[in-house]
């Protein structure tokens, strides 16, 4: 008989990572891709994101609760002053913080203003996170990597790791969640299995919605859509094997002349808003809806703290 000791296991990880960056840095897509599924609205408008998204993604080792944060940026109204607070709340309480830069945009401004503010923050481990490289050669590719290790000497950053992934062509982001991994702490399952977000579902729903009143609209008005569920009930008196939900919701924007944006001709473009996002949400409750959308004039509820804490912020 062989008196050898088995092989202890590695202990169970659990703990949060963030994703920060300038808008549009390819945060959502990321931690779509890492979960599996869409838990968070993608656009390529910037500043599509307006609350931190948790994505749970499961694995035998480890739970990582991904917290997709809105993009920080000079805000110029209250909105977003609120988001850039929401945005540094978040770093402060997470595990690991992953900065994400797109491989086809050199650095910015932008990117070295963020940078500065995570050179504050000493203690959490930082990957530097090369977005998008589906869209660069490699010498592209190269030259951001040396770029971002020059930036992070500059201001005194130690990367833990940089890593170029392409969410979209799914290229290296298992491998990020390996890295993430280990730097979380020990600890058991934060949340149940099976659970992909801890999102409420009233909230989704809203960003579903919101995310295609985004496609296709004018440049001055994505940041002036704000969606609310009124409400989402069972409709009565159906058979148990055809359940249908009516979900009311209500489509908000900043001004009168922003209504015929939104509704379109004889109401063909709410129709269209409708029906898109209809299909994603019918996927993500796993049921039947009917969804009853109205829009609605909030004046300038981006600058009203009045108009903000109704609409959830």
């Amino acid at each position: 008989m062989s008196d050898r000791s088995p092989e202890p296991t590695a202990p169970h990880r659990a703990g949060f990572a963030c994703f920060v960056g300038r808008p549009n840095a390819g945060k959502s897509t990321l931690t779509n891709a890492l979960v599996g599924t869409k838990v968070a609205i993608t656009s390529n408008r910037p500043q599509t994101t307006r609350h931190t998204v948790r994505g749970i993604v499961h694995r035998p080792d480890a739970q990582l609760v991904l917290v997709d944060t809105p993009g920080l940026h000079k805000p110029r109204t209250l909105l977003g002053e609120r988001l850039n607070d929401v945005v540094r709340t978040t770093w402060a309480e997470v595990d690991v913080i992953g900065f994400c830069l797109p491989a086809d945009q050199k650095l910015g401004p932008g990117d070295k203003f963020i940078a500065k503010e995570l050179a504050g923050i000493k203690k959490t481990p930082k990957i530097a996170i090369v977005t998008k490289t589906d869209l660069v050669e490699s010498k592209q590719l190269a030259e951001q990597l040396i770029a971002i290790q020059q930036l992070g000497a500059e201001l005194g950053i130690e990367w833990a790791e940089i890593v170029p992934v392409s969410a979209v062509g799914d290229k290296q982001v298992q491998l990020l969640a390996d890295l993430i991994a280990p730097m979380l702490p020990e600890s058991p399952p934060l949340y149940p299995e099976g659970d992909l977000t801890d999102e409420p579902e009233m909230v989704m729903v809203a960003e579903l919605i919101r995310e295609a009143a985004l496609e296709g609209v004018r440049d001055e008005l994505p940041h002036s859509i704000a969606v609310v569920v009124e409400e989402m009930i069972p409709r009565e008196n159906r058979p148990a094997d055809r359940p249908l939900l009516d979900i009311h919701a209500n489509v908000y924007i900043e001004r009168p002349s922003q209504k015929g944006i939104i509704i379109g001709p004889k109401g063909s473009r709410l129709k269209e808003v409708g029906m898109k996002s209809r299909k994603h949400i019918e996927a993500l409750l796993g049921t039947p809806v009917f969804l009853d959308l109205h829009v609605k004039v909030a004046k300038d509820w981006q600058r009203d703290p009045k108009q903000l804490r109704k609409l959830g912020f």
